[in-house]
């Protein structure tokens, strides 16, 4: 993975090598800005001295995750012409907390209206006359703009990106729920779309639902067979590998559970329980399609927004990105399907590690803990700094002897008896005194961990 380098003006240079970044530092020549990511500022070179490329940055939203791609082009590359090469420096998983953040809001609707139903404290009711402005989105829909466009605004900072370019895809919910819908009656629905194919292959992980067979072809597969009345809605539908497809037929889906032997035989193999994975084919199917409209509603506003950057954007299909990762033997993330958006020939690099960064929030105005009526059963303290620590930062403690002797790196939580809680790679080290810790970065609301490179 590529290290940002701003120069010593704090703007923005091309970004280089860990081993050159490592030999900057050793040499005097560098400080260090960040940790996480890793970003160096030049103290003897400044941008009129450096010579810059274009560069691009791929985003691909999405619901719950959303890929980011720096990639170098080629000197040549012009708004009109798209490059033929790109070379990937750095990839990223932005994970949302959308949902998080819905189920917090419905929790607190439940209990101000238990609250209010009750013979409680009587309150006069307020005029129902609140006006939401043109645009305005949901909060946890709102929360995947604002996060995507913080980080597309930081990677502007940390590296001269001449380029934008995003994924804009539009789930045809229509046509999902009704395959055979046509005419005026679709006319007057969503249009344009995105295949059945690919919503399903997202919503059963790109693996068969009945065995959990992955790499290997899968077809559609009515649940309920079509001879036995069932329906082409998206509800009836999975996605199985050809062994089970053909061996159910037309069989009722516990029936097929419970006396097929080659499905057994191979959820054995893939050390799954029949049991188990039939409650998650009946949990799955009943998911309503909400990743799709969160990915509808967003969209539009994500594109004005990244306009109003005053970079160049450049928007590709769903399908385009499908069909340049499958042509150049890509394995499906979000952050390789942000190096795929749009017209290109060849991706290079693509096989770097790819860093994980996941929305924790800056904790909460909420100073109780309530019980399940929805009242306070306790407190929490009201500073939240400990010994100049906060619940986010990031912590290095050399514990000397004891249990818990050596060294834990990580995110940290505090505790009001200086008693805190270290989130490492390896796992939760808890009790940890904050005599023995040191602070190497404030929290941002994010929490960081990286994934394994790509082998093929």
């Amino acid at each position: 993975m590529a290290v940002f380098v701003l120069g010593k003006n704090k703007q923005p240079l091309m970004p280089c090598s860990e081993k050159r970044a490592r030999l900057l530092l050793e040499r005097g020549r560098a400080v260090v800005v960040n940790l996480t990511p890793f970003v160096i500022r030049l103290r003897d070179r400044c941008l009129s001295d450096c010579a810059l490329q274009p560069t691009l940055l791929g985003i691909d939203p999405g619901s719950k995750e959303t890929g980011l791609t720096l990639m170098r082009l080629e000197n040549n590359a012009t708004e009109e012409k798209a490059p033929a090469t790109r070379h990937g420096l750095c990839l990223f998983q932005l994970v949302h907390r959308g949902f998080q953040i819905r189920q917090a809001l419905e929790q607190r609707a439940g209990f101000r209206r238990r609250r209010r139903s009750k013979n409680l404290r009587y309150r006069q009711p307020r005029f129902d006359n609140r006006t939401r402005k043109k645009g305005w989105l949901p909060p946890s829909l709102q929360h995947r703009v604002d996060t995507t466009m913080a980080w597309v605004d930081k990677l502007c900072r940390w590296a001269p990106v001449t380029h934008l370019n995003m994924e804009l895809v539009r789930f045809d919910l229509q046509k999902m729920e009704n395959p055979e819908i046509s005419g005026v009656e679709y006319q007057q629905g969503t249009l344009l779309g995105y295949e059945v194919r690919e919503y399903l292959l997202e919503k059963w992980g790109r693996e068969c639902a009945y065995c959990g067979t992955g790499d290997t072809p899968l077809e559609i597969e009515h649940v309920v067979a079509k001879s036995r009345d069932g329906s082409s809605r998206v509800s009836n539908l999975t996605i199985a590998c050809h062994e089970c497809n053909q061996a159910k037929d037309n069989q009722w889906l516990t029936d097929f559970f419970a006396t097929d032997k080659g499905l057994k035989k191979r959820l054995k193999a893939n050390g799954l329980s029949a049991t188990v994975r039939l409650e998650r084919v009946q949990r799955q199917l009943k998911l309503p399609l909400r990743d799709a409209t969160a990915v509808n509603a967003t969209r539009w506003t994500l594109f004005g927004t990244m306009k109003a950057t005053g970079l160049p954007v450049a928007v590709g299909s769903g399908g385009r990105t499908k069909y340049s990762r499958q042509r150049l033997g890509i394995p499906k993330t979000h952050a390789l399907d942000a190096a795929c958006v749009g017209k290109f020939d060849t991706l290079k690099g693509w096989r770097a590690p790819t860093q994980v960064i996941k929305a924790m929030g800056r904790g909460s105005y909420q100073r109780t803990r309530l019980d399940k009526y929805g009242f306070p059963r306790g407190y929490l303290m009201r500073q939240k700094q400990v010994q100049g620590f906060q619940t986010g930062d990031r912590v290095r403690a050399v514990v000397p002897s004891g249990k818990k002797a050596g060294t834990h790196t990580g995110r940290v939580a505090i505790r009001k008896t200086g008693s805190f809680n270290i989130q490492t790679e390896q796992g939760a080290v808890q009790g940890i005194s904050w005599r023995h810790c040191t602070l190497l970065q404030r929290g941002d609301g994010y929490g960081y961990h990286p994934l394994p490179t790509i082998q093929s």
